[in-house]
């Protein structure tokens, strides 16, 4: 385990390689402000080096890649007033994530075990993700009070069969094999081989011959692929409401399911997320970006962003208390205002003509 002294990342040079490790494994690798301002110099410094030719990420301890932002701080901060420190966290987490995006390296991310929230932010953007016998992704917000961030405005709708959607309202678990399927993930490996891609990537040469020299046979296909065609015509609903309302029409097991999981999700927040997907498809990502910051900084003030925490994460009764209860009592306009500017008027670019200041 890490010893308290030990840094949150490392960064090491291995050959040709740019080497980040999440280092909080008792923390699941949980992302801080720290390490989003580490890597953001890490990556920019490396992409200047012309002896760096490929970054290569992964997470320690074997359970996860990255669970995510720490939540728990950005919560604790909120509570004490410290916006201008709840602003510093959102702006570092969501420049790196349009960094990694537009990365002119390449960018090879080694997932083990859970893959959620910021740890999707992290790798998805990449061009390589190799996914392995543990992996799980999921973009679980709605179930918080909080909605799927990190440039999961512009992903999430543009996969196939409305399946982004689905993983947006649902925060349901993908396995390797959906994964794949997707294009989430785009190899797939032992966890134990990781050792071995890393130091074969040191190497410089073909990064594709590399990946494919510790390639295993793809997993069975997974509930989101073998259901395809469920959620395909589920959730090419105008609504939440109608979503639901097609789910219980159904009646397989796996609708009954499904909707019964999205009535235990904030009301608020699907009807958030169900906008998100509808308004991303047509956003380039920067556009997405700065839609998710408005997002992240009115969130700061809703009841049911700090109701979830609480529930999930502070007291885990696992009992939260949505305002609305319903959807019923969703405001429409509420949620199409959340997306216009903020009014103090000081938005970011996610261009790359800003950067991320301590």
């Amino acid at each position: 385990m890490t010893g308290a002294d030990e840094p949150e990342i490392l960064f090491e040079r291995r050959g040709e390689a740019g080497l980040i490790t999440l280092n909080r494994p008792r923390s699941l690798n949980a992302l801080t402000f720290a390490m989003s301002t580490a890597m953001y110099g890490a990556l920019a410094e490396w992409e200047s080096d012309r002896t760096v030719t490929r970054v290569i990420v992964r997470g320690r301890g074997g359970r996860a890649f990255c669970a995510g932002g720490d939540i728990r701080q950005i919560y604790d901060l909120a509570r004490l007033g410290r916006q201008e420190d709840v602003k510093k966290f959102w702006l570092a987490e969501y420049h790196l994530n349009a960094y990694v995006k537009r990365y002119t390296k390449p960018y090879v991310s080694l997932i083990e075990g859970i893959v959620m929230g910021g740890g999707v932010g992290l790798s998805l953007h990449g061009s390589h993700r190799v996914s392995s016998e543990r992996y799980a992704l999921a973009m679980p917000e709605v179930g918080i009070g909080f909605f799927p961030d990190v440039g999961m405005t512009y992903s999430l709708p543009r996969l196939a069969n409305r399946s982004g959607t689905y993983l947006a309202l649902t925060g349901a678990r993908v396995g390797a094999g959906d994964a794949l399927a997707l294009g989430l993930a785009t190899h797939h490996s032992e966890a134990a081989d990781f050792d071995g891609i890393v130091d074969d990537l040191a190497k410089g040469g073909s990064i594709e011959a590399a990946l494919d020299r510790h390639a295993t046979p793809r997993p069975e296909i997974g509930p989101v692929i073998a259901q395809a065609e469920t959620i395909a015509a589920c959730f090419s609903a105008a609504s939440v409401t109608e979503i639901l309302a097609r789910l219980d029409e159904n009646g397989s097991s796996f609708a009954i399911e499904t909707a019964a999981l999205m009535r235990t999700r904030s009301p608020h927040s699907l009807s958030i997320a169900h906008e998100q997907m509808r308004r991303g498809i047509s956003m380039e990502f920067g556009e997405a970006m700065l839609a998710e910051y408005r997002l992240a900084m009115r969130a700061m003030g809703w009841h049911d962003f700090h109701e979830g925490v609480r529930a999930v994460l502070v007291d885990k009764d696992n009992r939260p208390d949505w305002h609305p209860a319903d959807l019923v009592g969703v405001d429409p306009v509420g949620i199409a205002e959340a997306f216009t500017a903020l009014p103090d008027g000081d938005e970011p670019r996610f261009d790359g003509s800003e950067g991320i200041t301590a």
